[in-house]
C-alpha cells in the first residue's frame, strides 16, 4: 500500500461516501417519513430544526459530524490494511518494514484520536443545541395559552408532562443522532469491508456447488437470518420500554406528592396507606423491569451467540488456504478483522434494536405531548376582551364538562369602588365563575369584559413560589428599586412583622408559613402590586374574624377605587362588600346591592 498518496485517496473516498450517503439519507428519509409512523413522528418533532432557513448552522454542524463519522470508517479501513502489511512483515521477518509500520501506526492513531475527540465534542454540541431548541418549543407550548392548566379538562390528559419535557427530550436528541450516524457509518463501513473481504475471499464448495467469493455470501445470509430472528425476539421491548418510562414517572410523581403534602399526611397519620400506594406503584415498576430483563436475556443471549459464532468463521474458512501457502499471515489477520467489522456493521440493526425500542417509546411520549397540547388548545375559550378598566359580564352561562348548568345568563357590572361578594352552596359554580372570568374555564358562553393589565387573580390556596420572600411578595411582578422598603412596611400592615428580616431567604414558603400567614402574604401582594381589579377566592378562610376585618379594611381604605370581586362563605364578609351575588347552583342567581361604610 502506498501510504504517501493515501491522504489524497482518503479525501476522495470520504467525499464520494459523503455524497452517496447524503443522497440516500434524503431519499430514504423522505420515503420513511411518508410510509412509517415513527419517521413521521420524528419529522414532526425535528423538521423545523433542520430547516436551513431557520437553523442554517444545524445543517453545517451535521455535515461536519457526518464527514468525521465517514472519515472514521476510512481510518478503520486504513487500520485493516495496516494489519495486513504489519503481520506480513512479521511473517517474513522484515524488520525494516515492521518499524516503518510502527511509525505509520503512530500517525494513524494520532489522527484517530483527534477525529474521535472532535467528533465527540461536535456531537455533544449538536445535541445540546437541539435540546435547547426542543425544550424552549415544548415549554412555550405548555405554558402559552395556559395549556399546562387547560389540559386537565381533556377526557384523556397525558401523564407526567414534566418528564416528557425534561427527560424524553434528552433521550430523543441523543438517540436520533446516535441511530442516524450508526446507520450511515454501518452501511458505508459494510460496503468498504465487503470490498476488502471480496478481495481476500476465494471459492467455496457447498454441497458440491462451487460458489465464487463464497465467504462473503455466507456472511450476508448468516447476518440476515440472525437479524430477522432478533427483530422477532426484541419487538416486545418497544412496549416494555414505554411502560418503564410511564411507571417510573408515576412512581416519582407519587413521591413528590408525599413531599408536597407532608403536613396533611402527617396530621392524618396516613403513612400506612401512602406507603402502601407507593409500594404498589413501585411493585409495578419492578414487575415491568423484570419483564425487560427476561426479554433482554433472550435478546442479548441470541446476539452474543451470533457474535461469538462469527468470530471463528473467517479462520475456519481461510485455514486451508493459509496452510496451503496461498494466503499470508497478514491476509489471514486482515480477513478476520474485515470479517468481524463487516459482521458488526451488518448486525447494527440487530444489536441496536434495544435502543430503537427505547427510541420508539420516546417518540410516542413526545408526540403524545404535542397532541395533548393541540387538544387543549382546541378546547373552547371564553369570550374575554378588554374595554379599558371595565368589569362587565353579559349573558354569561357556565356549565360543567358533562353539561350541567351552573350559571345561566348572568349580567352584572363592577364599577370603581364596588366590592362584589360571591356566595352560594358548594358546587354552585363560585370558583368556576372566577375561572371563566380569568379565561380558564372552557365551558362558558357570553361576553366577559375585564382589563388585560393591572388585574390580579388569587386562587383559593395562595401560590407562593420557591425562592426569596421578597420575590414571593411581588409575584408576578418584578421587585422595584424601593421594593425592600415597601415590603417591610407592608409586612407590618398585614401583621407579619416577624418576616421583615427574612426577605432574602430562599425557602419553600408554602411549607414554611402557615395557611393564615400565606393568605396575609396574598393580601400584601395585592397592596404591593396595586392592581385596578382584584379577584380573590376564599382569601381569609384561614384567618380569624379580627384578622379578616383588618385585611379587608386595609385593602378598602388603601384602594377606595379598586374593583374587588371575592368569594367567601362567612356572613362577616358582607360588611366589606357593596354587592352580593348569590348563586343557587342550578343556573339561577340573585344580585343584591346596599350602601355600607367600611
Amino acid at each position: 500500500m502506498d501510504w504517501s498518496k493515501e491522504l489524497l485517496d482518503s479525501a476522495l473516498w470520504v467525499g464520494k461516501a459523503f455524497v452517496i450517503s447524503s443522497v440516500l439519507l434524503v431519499v430514504l428519509g423522505f420515503i420513511l417519513i411518508k410510509t412509517t409512523r415513527w419517521a413521521s413522528q420524528f419529522w414532526m418533532l425535528a423538521g423545523h430544526y433542520f430547516n436551513p432557513k431557520e437553523k442554517p448552522m444545524t445543517l453545517v454542524t451535521f455535515v461536519v459530524i457526518l464527514l468525521l463519522s465517514l472519515f472514521g470508517v476510512r481510518v478503520s479501513v486504513l487500520f485493516s490494511n495496516w494489519y495486513n502489511t504489519m503481520y506480513t512483515a512479521l511473517q517474513k521477518l522484515d524488520e525494516n518494514t515492521f518499524w516503518i509500520q510502527m511509525a505509520v501506526f503512530a500517525v494513524l492513531a494520532s489522527i484517530h484520536i483527534i477525529r474521535a475527540l472532535s467528533s465527540y465534542y461536535l456531537q455533544q454540541r449538536f445535541t445540546i443545541k437541539w435540546r435547547e431548541t426542543l425544550n424552549e418549543e415544548m415549554l412555550s407550548r405548555w405554558m402559552d395559552k395556559k395549556s399546562y392548566y387547560r389540559s386537565y379538562y381533556l377526557n384523556d390528559p397525558i401523564d407526567n408532562p414534566d418528564q416528557r419535557i425534561q427527560q424524553d427530550v434528552v433521550h430523543f436528541t441523543q438517540l436520533s443522532l446516535e441511530l442516524t450516524l450508526g446507520v450511515i457509518s454501518s452501511m458505508v463501513s459494510a460496503v468498504a469491508f465487503t470490498l476488502i473481504l471480496w478481495g481476500l475471499s476465494d471459492e467455496m464448495q457447498i454441497l458440491g456447488v462451487t460458489i465464487p467469493r463464497g465467504m462473503v455470501f455466507l456472511l450476508f445470509i448468516y447476518i440476515l437470518v440472525a437479524t430477522v430472528f432478533a427483530f422477532k425476539i426484541g419487538r416486545p421491548l418497544i412496549r416494555l420500554n414505554f411502560l418503564d418510562e410511564r411507571l417510573n414517572a408515576n412512581y416519582r410523581y407519587s413521591l413528590i406528592r408525599v413531599r408536597e403534602y407532608a403536613e396533611s399526611i402527617a396530621f392524618y397519620a396516613g403513612e400506612k396507606i401512602e406507603g402502601s400506594k407507593l409500594r404498589q406503584r413501585f411493585s409495578k415498576v419492578i414487575s415491568n423491569v423484570w419483564d425487560i430483563v427476561h426479554r433482554n436475556v433472550k435478546f442479548q443471549g441470541f446476539n452474543f451467540f451470533i457474535s461469538q459464532t462469527a468470530v471463528i468463521f473467517p479462520f475456519i474458512i481461510q485455514a486451508p488456504r493459509f496452510f496451503a501457502g496461498k494466503l499470508e499471515l497478514g491476509g489471514m489477520v486482515q480477513t478476520a478483522q474485515a470479517f468481524g467489522n463487516l459482521a458488526d456493521n451488518l448486525s447494527f440493526f440487530r444489536t441496536a434494536y434495544d435502543s430503537f425500542a427505547q427510541y420508539r417509546a420516546v417518540l410516542d411520549r413526545l408526540t403524545g405531548f404535542h397532541q395533548n397540547i393541540d387538544a387543549a388548545d382546541n378546547l373552547p375559550v371564553p369570550n374575554v376582551r378588554a374595554e379599558g378598566d371595565e368589569v362587565r359580564l353579559q349573558n354569561v352561562s357556565i356549565t360543567t364538562p358533562n353539561g350541567r348548568q351552573l350559571i345561566k345568563d348572568l349580567n352584572l357590572t363592577v364599577n370603581p369602588g364596588d366590592a362584589l361578594l360571591i356566595q352560594g352552596p358548594s358546587g354552585s359554580g363560585k370558583t368556576t365563575l372566577l375561572r371563566s372570568i380569568a379565561g380558564l374555564w372552557p365551558y362558558c358562553e357570553g361576553e366577559i369584559i375585564r382589563p388585560n393589565q393591572e388585574v390580579l387573580f388569587l386562587s383559593q390556596k395562595p401560590y407562593l413560589p420557591e425562592g426569596r420572600l421578597i420575590d414571593t411578595l411581588f409575584y408576578p411582578a418584578e421587585v422595584p428599586a424601593d421594593g425592600y422598603e415597601q415590603a417591610k412596611a407592608m409586612l407590618h400592615q398585614v401583621c407579619l412583622p416577624h418576616l421583615e428580616n427574612r426577605l432574602d431567604e430562599e425557602l419553600n414558603w408554602s411549607h414554611t408559613l402557615s395557611l393564615g400567614e400565606q393568605q396575609r402574604i396574598a393580601f400584601a401582594r395585592i397592596l404591593l402590586t396595586r392592581p385596578k381589579v382584584a379577584f380573590i377566592d376564599e382569601a381569609t378562610s384561614a384567618m380569624d374574624e379580627g384578622l379578616e376585618y383588618t385585611m379587608y379594611k386595609l385593602l378598602r381604605d388603601t384602594f377606595p377605587e379598586l374593583r374587588l370581586v371575592s368569594i367567601g362563605h362567612r356572613s362577616t364578609l358582607h360588611t366589606h362588600h357593596t354587592h352580593l351575588l348569590q348563586l343557587k347552583g342550578n343556573g339561577e342567581y340573585e344580585i343584591k346591592g346596599w350602601d355600607k361604610t367600611v
